[in-house]
């Protein structure tokens, strides 16, 4: 009789492709439709040409997807992304196991910051376009709701317009970083 659960043994030989490890409604799912429909030269991104010789580069949906997937789960820096690459059965499937270092995933955020910028502004509008998030002002008698909701969680249109100087000041920060 056994006592413990045991795994599958490392030597066991399977079949399986990147496309089984990701379930149907996983977010890198949505990232790559996004990035796929998107016209990285009217965003203003600085799309690298093939040269005759010397090794080609990485297309640049590549980094934007890396970046994207990295922005929804709090991973910054190059190398992190990099390693991500190295790790991560979503990151895989998202970019098809290309594998940047990470000296080329940050020259690509070094040369795109406008362009990053307006894909991050493209994706909100595509987020209110497709009713995923409300943008409207909502105003309630703060005498009915106040013990309930703190000055803090309370705004008016100047909070709100104070609010979004403040993300802009925080997406231009990740960017420089």
């Amino acid at each position: 009789m056994m006592q413990h659960i045991t795994g599958v043994s490392r030597q066991q030989m399977r079949f399986s492709s990147l496309e089984d490890a990701i379930s149907p409604d996983n977010q890198v799912r949505f990232i790559d439709a996004f990035v796929g429909h998107i016209d990285l030269c009217k965003l203003g991104f600085a799309i690298k040409t093939l040269k005759a010789e010397g090794r080609p580069s990485f297309n640049s949906k590549v980094f934007l997807k890396m970046y994207l997937y990295g922005y929804l789960n709090g991973v910054r820096s190059g190398r992190d992304l990099e390693k991500e690459c190295l790790r991560n059965m979503e990151m895989q499937w998202l970019l098809e196991d290309i594998r940047p270092n990470y000296h080329s995933i940050t020259d690509f955020r070094k040369s795109n910051p406008a362009a990053l910028k307006n894909t991050f502004k493209l994706f909100v509008s595509f987020l209110k376009d497709a009713d995923l998030i409300g943008c409207e002002t909502i105003a309630i008698d703060g005498t009915k709701s106040r013990a309930h909701n703190s000055k803090k969680a309370n705004f008016n249109q100047k909070k709100i317009d104070k609010h979004l100087e403040y993300i802009e000041t925080k997406t231009q920060e990740y960017l420089n970083a």
